[in-house]
C-alpha cells in the first residue's frame, strides 16, 4: 500500500473515472450501449468480459474526452475480495468509482493490490495510488484496518533475517504496545532459561544480537473474557543440528510468519476496541548451528514440566509454541489461537492456499471456516486424532518432538501441541505457509496472510465490538 494513503475514500461526488464490471456471459449485451469506435477500442485490446481482464475505453469516440475503465469478473452481482485488484494493480494514478454499485468486498483486494515491498529496491517505474471511492463510509475504517494488517504480515516475512531478528520482532511488540497503551513484558537471558526452557534452548545458539526471547503483551479490561493470541517467531531456521538443505533453507525467513500473524492479528483486535482482555505471546529465536546447539536425543524441560526428548531439532516450532500456549494456558483463557509456519506436510497436503486448521471444538472449527469463505479467506481443517497421540511416545521422557514415520505431519504436530494447551481450554491452530510462490491478483508473490482475515472475523463474531 501506498505510505498510508487513503487508497478507498468517502464518494461525495467529487469526479471521479468510472469503472465499469462485465462478465464473459454480459459482456455481448453490454457492449449494445457502446459507440462504434468504443467497441473498436475493446476488440484492440481483446477484452471479452474475461476474469481479470483490464479494458480502457474512451469516453467518447474522441480520447481528448476523457476515458473509463472496463473490468472482467465473475459475477458483477457478487463480488469478491479480489475482483477489482487487477485494475488497482493495472490502471493509472487517479481517482476512481464504480459505475454501476458499490465495491463491497472488493475494497480489500483494490488495497492489497498496491502493495510494494521497497525497502531494498525501489520500483523503476513507480506509481501513485489508485484511489477508489465508495458511499459506504463506514465500511471504510475497517477495511484500511484489514488490509493494513495484510501488509504487515507480508512487510515481515519479506524482510531478511538479519534485518528481522529476535530483537526486530521484539520492536514490533513495543511498536503495538505503545500504540494502544499496552503493558509489553519482554523476557530473555538467565530468566527465559528459567522460566521457557524450551524457548531458550532452541535459540541458544544463535549470535548474541539474534539472541532469544518471549514476548508477552497484555491489553483490555482485567473483567473482560481473556483472548490468547501465539505465534511461531523463528526468525531463521537452519534446521539446526539435523541441518536443512540449501533449497529448504533458502526461504526459512519465513519461519517467524507465525508471529507476523499474531502480532497483526492483535493490532485488529486492538484497533476495534474488541471487549477482551488480550494476552499476545510471541517466542522469538534464530535456530542456528554452533557448540551449544541442542541436540538429536537431548532430553528438554518445558515451562509445563514435561520433559522432552528431542527426535529432530529441524521440529523446533513447536518446542517454542508449547512454552508460550503453556503460558497462555495459565491464564485460563476463553479462547486461544495459534499461528504457526509449523510443518511442511500441511503444504503437502493442502498445498500454499489454504492454512491447515486445528481445533478441539467442532464449533470453533465451523466458525472460522465460514469467517473465512465469507472473507475470501478460507482455512481447511485437519483432525487431530487420538490414535496418533502414541507417535509421540519416549521411551525416556514424557513426549518426544517427531514421530518416527512420515504419516501425518501436521495433525501429530498439532497433538504436541496439544499437550501444552490447558485442559478444557477452546483452543484453534493454525499451519500456515504464510508465502505466496506465484503472484495472482492483489496478491503478489512473497510473504502473505493466509488466515488471518478468517480469525479476524470469528473473533469480532465472538467477542463483538468494532
Amino acid at each position: 500500500m501506498a505510505d498510508n494513503h487513503p487508497l478507498i475514500q468517502p464518494d461525495r461526488g467529487q469526479e471521479a473515472i468510472s469503472i465499469h464490471l462485465v462478465n464473459r456471459e454480459g459482456f455481448p449485451e453490454w457492449i449494445k450501449q457502446l459507440s462504434a469506435g468504443q467497441r473498436a477500442a475493446l476488440e484492440a485490446q481483446k477484452f471479452d468480459g474475461s476474469g481479470y481482464q483490464v479494458g480502457i475505453v474512451p469516453a467518447k469516440d474522441n480520447a481528448e474526452d476523457g476515458w473509463f475503465a472496463v473490468g472482467g469478473v465473475a459475477n458483477p452481482q457478487d463480488l469478491s475480495s479480489w475482483c477489482m485488484a487487477k485494475l488497482a494493480e493495472s490502471l493509472p494514478e487517479g481517482i476512481y468509482r464504480r459505475a454501476d454499485g458499490e465495491p463491497g468486498p472488493a475494497l480489500h483486494g483494490w488495497q492489497t493490490a498496491q502493495y510494494v515491498f521497497d525497502r531494498y529496491k525501489k520500483p523503476e517505474r513507480p506509481v501513485g495510488p489508485r484511489v477508489l471511492l465508495t458511499k459506504n463510509v463506514k465500511a471504510i475504517g475497517g477495511a484500511v484496518a484489514e488490509a493494513r494488517a495484510v501488509c504487515l504480515v507480508r512487510d515481515l516475512v519479506n524482510t531478511p533475517a538479519e534485518d528481522l531478528g529476535p530483537a526486530a520482532l521484539e520492536e514490533q511488540c513495543e511498536k503495538l504496545a505503545k500504540q494502544h497503551s499496552a503493558s509489553l513484558t519482554v523476557t530473555r537471558g538467565d530468566a527465559l532459561e528459567q522460566e521457557y526452557p524450551m524457548v531458550h534452548a532452541v535459540g541458544r545458539a544463535a549470535a548474541r544480537h539474534h539472541a532469544p526471547r518471549i514476548m508477552h503483551l497484555t491489553w483490555g479490561k482485567e473483567g473482560d473474557p481473556v483472548l490468547a493470541i501465539v505465534g511461531k517467531g523463528v526468525c531463521f531456521d537452519s534446521g539446526g543440528l539435523d541441518v536443512k538443505s540449501s533449497s529448504g533453507m533458502l526461504l526459512m525467513k519465513k519461519d517467524m510468519g507465525g508471529a507476523a500473524h499474531a502480532i497483526a492479528l492483535a493490532g485488529l483486535v486492538m484497533d476495534a476496541g474488541l471487549p477482551v482482555r488480550l494476552h499476545l505471546l510471541v517466542p522469538a529465536v534464530e535456530n542456528a548451528i554452533s557448540s551449544n546447539s541442542f541436540r538429536p536425543g537431548d532430553v528438554l524441560r518445558s515451562r509445563k514440566g514435561l520433559t522432552v526428548e528431542i527426535g529432530n531439532t529441524d521440529a523446533e516450532g513447536r518446542l517454542i509454541l508449547g512454552d508460550a500456549l503453556q503460558r497462555a494456558s495459565e491464564e485460563k483463557p476463553d479462547f486461544i489461537i495459534d499461528f504457526a509456519t509449523l510443518t511442511g506436510a500441511a503444504r503437502v497436503a493442502l498445498g500454499p492456499e489454504f492454512p491447515a486448521l486445528m481445533t478441539r471444538q467442532d464449533s470453533t472449527a465451523a466458525a472460522l471456516i465460514a469467517a473465512g469463505k465469507a472473507h475470501d479467506d478460507e482455512p481447511w481443517r485437519l483432525p487431530l486424532p487420538d490414535a496418533y497421540r502414541e507417535w509421540l511416545n519416549s521411551d525416556i521422557a514424557d513426549i518426544q518432538n517427531a514421530h518416527g514415520n512420515s504419516f501425518a505431519g501436521a495433525s501429530v504436530a498439532g497433538l504436541f501441541l496439544d499437550r501444552f494447551v490447558g485442559e478444557g481450554i477452546d483452543w484453534a491452530h493454525f499451519d500456515t505457509f504464510a508465502w505466496r510462490p506465484v503472484a495472482r491478483p492483489g496478491r503478489p508473490k512473497g510473504g502473505d496472510a493466509y488466515g488471518l482475515r478468517a480469525a479476524w472475523h470469528m473473533l469480532r463474531d465472538r467477542f463483538g465490538g468494532g
